[in-house]
């Protein structure tokens, strides 16, 4: 009888050994998917960011070739030619503007972005050099509080 209450122990003691074992492991493996999830997610966020940056920036430089063409001469080739760039420049922005909204839920991050965006669209409205130097100015400012604000949530 003795025999069967130690065999019985053993299997037991095996049984929980098991079951502690796989609650053990399906924990490790949780925490392991959630940090493999939120590393792709803090890198894609950091390939959109920095995109979304440069899209701008590329933006900015075009709306700025888009007055100064305009200046020189409005009915002339190179401003047609300027301003097809930076209607071009604009929807690849946009583009990328959509995906920060997209892999973002910090509202401050996205009204940066869209900030952003917005200063440079109004950088080509300005009528004197004075007035677009402001307008430029802003843009640039817009920009870097969006990197700003973007960089925290990559860290």
């Amino acid at each position: 009888m003795e025999a069967i209450w130690t065999s019985v122990v053993a299997v037991l003691g095996t049984l929980l050994g098991s079951v502690v074992t796989h609650s053990f492991q399906r924990l490790a493996s949780r925490r392991s998917e959630r940090f493999a999830r939120a590393e792709a997610l803090r890198q894609e966020r950091i390939a959109t960011y920095s995109a979304f940056a440069a899209a701008v920036e590329d933006y900015r430089r075009g709306q700025a070739d888009r007055w100064y063409r305009r200046k020189e001469d409005p009915a002339g080739e190179a401003f047609r030619t300027a301003r097809d760039q930076a209607h071009h420049l604009r929807t690849a922005a946009r583009q990328t503007l959509y995906r920060v909204k997209l892999l973002t839920e910090d509202r401050a991050v996205v009204q940066a972005a869209e900030q952003a965006y917005v200063a440079t669209r109004e950088v080509s409205t300005a009528t004197e050099q004075p007035d677009w130097h402001t307008h430029d100015a802003r843009s640039r400012v817009a920009i870097e509080e969006f990197v700003t604000r973007a960089s925290l949530l990559v860290r």
